[in-house]
């Protein structure tokens, strides 16, 4: 039997274990405060993507007529994209030292439109903004033309393609801001991505049809800066990467890259990519794997910590993009391997529900 003093301790000791027990029960959770009780909801699908300029050469522009449908039908009201705003890009430009890799690798280079118009991005930015804050129902051309030209010189080029998509072709045309250097680049499809990227190819195309007047960046890159050594990071995380996991998703893209030539291939591309099963799949190949590497340096941690990063700002950012207008419905279109953070990290805000892809891929 313990002495007294022992079982004052013992129950002690206890009752601390009950209360943990019970704190963590008990915690806060966001996700289950969902409001307000009056009013449409705010909205949020996440399609996880691939980055078709990376899809081998059978795929072709026109399969993606059956998802873009699709996503038409859904009638979201926002659509954000997996992209830098000119701002963070602006802001990363001051920091060369940190920042030089990440700015060249992802921003867009506004210097041709600061060129046209001779606003630098922070001038355009705020003009952009004036002129969406009274923006007409139907505006002329040359009011879109020089919104476009607006969208370029703040660093927003997939916004301003959707400008450019909203003109009657005839007035596709140099003017209003726009010189011949800038109308080459919206023609051409040298924006975001690229030509044969989801940003041309899905995102701006559907804001035009639907008649939205931009899309938002919504990427977040300054949570990391250059590694010291690149040389032994990369080869400890790609052996990292080098598991069971990552060779059942390689068989899995192997077979679906045969079919996407087609519309029928590429609806299944999209509906294996937003599989549920692909959640833990993608942790085991990856960011799990990275977790646990067994490197001197940990190199894993610190991969892990910029993809937690990253994705916490990408859903802020996309937070702040839906609160613009309550009852709001956006897409958010991004790489596959984002949807499921991005999924869990937006369905912790009160004011956010979100819609899954099971419906609309099906």
């Amino acid at each position: 039997m313990p002495q007294p003093r022992m079982a004052i301790m013992l129950a002690a000791l206890f009752c601390a274990c009950a209360a943990q027990a019970q704190s963590t029960k008990d915690a806060f959770d966001p996700s289950t405060l969902k409001g307000p009780a009056k009013g449409a909801p705010n909205e949020v699908m996440v399609l996880g993507t691939a980055h078709l300029s990376q899809l081998p050469a059978p795929f072709q522009p026109a399969a993606l007529s059956g998802l873009n449908a699709r996503l038409l039908a859904w009638k979201p009201r926002a659509i954000a994209i997996e992209r830098l705003s000119g701002q963070q890009c602006a802001w990363l430009r001051q920091f060369p030292t940190r920042f030089k890799d990440t700015a060249d690798t992802y921003c867009w280079d506004p210097a041709p439109a600061r060129a046209a118009t001779g606003l630098d991005v922070p001038a355009a930015t705020v003009e952009t903004d004036r002129l969406l804050a009274s923006w007409p129902a139907s505006p002329t051309p040359a009011q879109r033309r020089h919104l476009a030209a607006m969208f370029l010189a703040g660093g927003e080029p997939v916004s301003a393609l959707v400008q450019w998509l909203r003109l009657p072709e005839a007035e596709r045309r140099a003017g209003d801001g726009l010189d011949a250097s800038l109308v080459a680049l919206l023609e051409g499809g040298k924006v975001g991505r690229g030509k044969r990227s989801e940003d041309t190819l899905i995102a701006a195309p559907l804001a035009a049809a639907l008649g939205l007047e931009r899309v938002y960046a919504m990427d977040g890159h300054t949570g990391y800066g250059p590694e010291p050594d690149r040389k032994a990071y990369g080869a400890a995380i790609e052996k990292a990467w080098n598991n069971p996991a990552t060779a059942k998703r390689k068989e899995a893209d192997d077979r679906l890259d045969a079919g996407i030539g087609s519309v029928d291939g590429v609806l299944a591309l999209y509906r294996t990519l937003n599989d549920r099963a692909q959640a833990k799949l993608i942790y085991d190949s990856d960011f799990g794997a990275a977790l646990e590497e067994g490197s001197a340096q940990q190199f894993g941690r610190g991969y892990v910590t910029y993809w937690e990063t990253r994705n916490l700002r990408m859903a802020s950012n996309i937070r702040e993009a839906v609160g613009d207008t309550p009852g709001n419905r956006m897409l958010v279109i991004v790489g596959a391997s984002h949807k499921w953070y991005l999924q869990a990290y937006l369905d912790q805000m009160h004011d956010v529900r979100i819609v899954p892809t099971d419906a609309l891929l099906r």
